[in-house]
């Protein structure tokens, strides 16, 4: 065979290799998927796919691809239109990352602000449109990127914009909120403590005075028409604590402290019908169950319970509200699994020690909790109020701890960002 005619060849051979890898990629992680915002669609981390699998291989479901180049950071993913965007520390500053949803390396890579340190990295998670990206650094750095290349929009901070603070020592963490034309988001300052900005513009279109706030929080805001009134819900400082303002202006309506923690108040507020349920980590934290009332130009609060931190709390790796059930993992960095009604406050499930080593994050899919232990530990538990029965587990290959970033669940694949690293494993039951 001429040389001339082996080279071609073998280079035919190389690029029809690639396509059908790249091929495979597309097919093993679909462009349909969708995740644009933290915790999901819905903010609640619960995923509607059907047709997962309802246990493991000894060593885990397949994976599918993984990717790197992410920076160091426990930001989660956000995936839309065949996207997955993150955040990251690198050498010379934080950065948000896209990249493609079937693996490879990154689309673009953009600047945002400088590296938070000590390899800890950005704990935000973007949010997504079909036009741009905004994230949030720990230093307080709230930009406005495209989607199509990562150029900046306009960009806003904190600190130097609005006189915002932190509660304590870990950065801004927050998960911007998209709502319709506005993005919010929380500053921490007593006239600014959360801020409505025009979603494409930056500029400000209300701000909530919330006096001795405590700073911003590390939660981030949910919204809801709780006891009859259009409202944003967040937890702030420990003086701050759970705090509800009206959507139209930004005026307080309601706050509760009872459970606001000193050191870091994180997880997300779960909302369903006129009740809030939010709970903090650390030796003064715990739990409470609100029910509002609409009550003229304010809210009325109910408290329905309130447990101490040692009878239920949680960290930071979330909680999830399934049926008129509550789960997640109690306790400071341990993630003991729990089940609690919603509504009572009782708890069917006597915890116990989870099957990994500290905090867990969860996510919800198809009838089963999925459980990302810091220390690398994956677990499948049913989400039954029956009983705890954990299905499956296995061990995250390589993993770098703490192993914070939430995982997420879209078209049937289950997504990991392990530090630099994002890694995306087939869940669906049938290929």
């Amino acid at each position: 065979m001429p040389a001339g005619y082996a080279r071609r060849l073998s280079l035919l051979l190389t690029l029809l290799t690639a396509v059908s890898t790249t091929a495979a990629r597309a097919a093993d992680s679909p462009a349909g998927a969708y995740w644009p915002q933290w915790r999901g669609p819905g903010r609640d981390a619960i995923a509607k796919d059907q047709g997962l699998l309802k246990e493991w291989p000894e060593d885990g479901p397949p994976l599918a691809w993984s990717a790197s180049g992410a920076g160091a950071g426990y930001s989660s993913v956000v995936i839309r239109d065949g996207r997955i965007v993150t955040m990251g520390d690198r050498e010379d500053g934080c950065y948000v990352v896209c990249f493609p949803v079937g693996g490879g390396e990154p689309l673009w890579a953009q600047r945002v602000g400088d590296k938070w340190g000590n390899n800890d990295g950005p704990r935000c998670t973007p949010s997504m449109t079909d036009e741009f990206v905004y994230a949030l650094t720990p230093h307080g750095d709230l930009c406005c990127l495209t989607v199509a290349d990562g150029s900046p929009v306009w960009k806003k901070h904190m600190k130097d914009d609005f006189g915002g603070r932190m509660m304590s020592m870990w950065g801004y963490s927050e998960s911007p909120l998209v709502d319709g034309d506005w993005l919010l988001c929380s500053p921490g300052a007593d006239d600014a403590a959360i801020v409505a900005l025009d979603a494409r513009t930056g500029e400000v279109v209300w701000k909530s005075e919330i006096p001795d706030c405590g700073g911003a929080g590390y939660s981030s805001i949910i919204r809801t028409k709780a006891g009859g009134v259009d409202q944003y819900v967040t937890v702030l400082g420990e003086q701050g604590g759970a705090v509800g303002v009206a959507v139209d202006d930004g005026r307080l309506l309601w706050r509760h402290t009872k459970v606001a923690g000193r050191v870091a108040n994180i997880p997300t507020p779960i909302v369903r019908d006129d009740y809030v349920f939010y709970t903090t980590g650390y030796d003064d934290g715990g739990c409470a169950l609100l029910k509002l009332a609409g009550a003229g130009d304010t809210v009325d609060v109910e408290e329905v319970y309130v447990k101490e931190a040692n009878e239920l709390r949680n960290h930071h790796g979330g909680v999830i509200l399934v049926g008129d059930y509550l789960y997640g993992g109690h306790g400071q960095n341990k993630g003991f699994p729990f089940c609690a009604n919603f509504l009572t406050g009782e708890e069917p499930w006597t915890r116990q020690r989870g099957p990994g080593k500290g905090s867990a994050a969860v996510v919800y899919a198809d009838g089963m909790l999925y459980f990302r232990y810091e220390g690398g530990t994956m677990a499948l538990i049913e989400a039954e109020p029956t009983e705890c029965r954990i299905v499956s587990t296995f061990e995250i290959p390589e993993v770098s701890t703490p192993s914070w970033a939430h995982p997420v669940i879209a078209e049937g694949m289950l997504y990991l960002r392990d530090k630099d690293r994002l890694l995306c494993y087939d869940v669906r039951a049938e290929k």
